[in-house]
This record gives C-alpha cells, structure tokens and sequence, in this order.
C-alpha cells in the first residue's frame, strides 16, 4: 500500500493547494491512504468543521492535529463526532474533545494512526513517550501504524523515532512548517522523517506573510498574522508499505509547487 502523509496544511491558499494538487497525485503515485495535518488550515488560525470538511472532500483520509487544534471552539463538537476523520494529540487529557488514535480501515488493510504533540518547547503536557506505549496495546491488530509526532525539539522527535523503531511502521514530525531532508527507515526498520514541512504559501514565513512577522521581530509589538498569498509549496512524504507486514520498502520525500 502506498500512504501520502502532507505535512501542516496552512490556511485557504493550502487548503486550495490540497485539492488542486491530491487527484492527479494519488493516481499517478497509486495513493491508497491520504493523512493530512489540518491543525493550521482555518483562515486566521486553528481549525474549524469548514476546513476539515475542505480537505476531507479533496481526498484526505484522516486529518491529524496540533497545539493549535483547540483554538477555535466550533471544532470541539466536530472532533467528537468524526473520531475516525480526525485526531488530536493522545497526550492531552482525556476530558479534552477528540480522541488521540485511530484506526482506517480500507477493507484491505487497517492502519492505526497515532497523534501525539511533544513537550519540549511546548504545553506540559502527558509524557507523549508514556503515551504512546499505553495505546500501541490497542492497535495489535492492524497491519501498519503511524504516528504523527507534533513537536518543536529535534532531539525529542529524533528520541522518539528510535524509540518506537521496530514498534511502528512510521514516525512522522510536524509543527515547524520547515521539510527536513532525513528522510531514512531506521535500524529495525520504522520509516522516519523529522518534518513533514507544509502545504502553504512559498513566499511566507511558516506560511504567514513576511512583514507581519518581521513587525514583530523589528518592534517587539503585537502583530496580526495573515496567511500569505502566491503559489503554495507541498510537502510531505510517501510510504510503500506491505499490506500484510507493514514492512517499509520505500520512503520519498515530496516537495513540490
């Protein structure tokens, strides 16, 4: 099976980029998984129902999350609703909406997807590394498992990557909106990658427009951000990955405008 996981789908421009892009791509690369995270693709910030139904229309399968994931409250009755469309970070408390894993189930194959945020340089909260050992139990019995770590500190997504090497088919980084080229399948065969990058405006600072953050640097002083506009850069990554055995045979790193 092949799995495209994008990276931070970042306001309007990259939710417009999503569907102009994902149906020529999954047929030309035989797509059989779209996972996106959609925690950046509301027009201001966050996610909203308006969104994540844009992306899920363009193709996406599955939308994963972030910090941002609880910034506007029209999301919360939606994350409850749509447990198998979209996840937040498992390590947030349980009383918070959503759930933080699921399984897809294409009738082929099932692929567990694990959502998990970092805590180095971010919210305080639950050891994600404790997390995750505590839902991997649940998740014995499908073929492939991802997880979508979103975190700042390469060192913690580095850890985390060895850490359930052999465990899962895959961990994938997201937050920074930056693409790091270490795409590898470590030692005991995990597919790893430390940042997915982001579907958004080239022409931008993490997908915002250059000036308004440049007044905050220059000023010190409150500054509105506003998603840029111009052609938008695509970026994540494809996995070839057995049905059965849920071995990698193929990581590729996908960068386009």
């Amino acid at each position: 099976m092949n799995i495209l996981f994008l990276g931070d789908v970042v306001g309007q421009p990259g939710c417009q980029a999503v569907r102009r892009f994902l149906p020529g791509f999954k047929r030309e690369h035989s797509v059989d998984v779209v996972i996106a995270n959609g925690e950046n693709s509301a027009i201001g910030n966050g996610i909203l129902p308006q969104s994540a139904n844009h992306l899920l229309d363009s193709g996406v399968d599955l939308l994963t999350t972030g910090n941002h994931v609880f910034r506007r409250r029209e999301i919360y009755p939606y994350l409850d609703a749509h447990p198998g469309q979209i996840i937040r970070p498992a390590n947030y408390p349980s009383s918070a909406p959503g759930v933080g894993y699921t399984v897809y189930d294409s009738g082929r194959f099932q692929l567990g997807v694990i959502n998990l945020m970092g805590v180095v340089f971010m919210e305080a909260l639950d050891n994600p590394f404790h997390t995750v050992d505590q839902i991997l139990p649940k998740l014995k019995d499908c073929n492939a498992i991802l997880v979508d770590f979103h975190a700042e500190a390469t060192g913690e997504k580095r850890a985390m990557g060895f850490y359930l090497d052999g465990r899962v088919t895959a961990v994938i980084g997201t937050h920074t909106h930056v693409q790091t080229a270490d795409e590898q399948i470590l030692p005991k065969g995990t597919a790893y990658l430390t940042d997915a990058g982001m579907v958004g405006p080239e022409q931008s600072v993490l997908g915002v427009k250059p000036e308004a953050v440049l007044k905050r640097h220059l000023t010190h002083m409150p500054s509105r951000f506003e998603t840029a506009d111009g052609p938008c850069r695509i970026q994540g990554i494809l996995l070839n990955v057995e049905a059965k055995s849920g071995k990698v045979n193929k990581v590729t790193r996908v960068n386009l405008v």
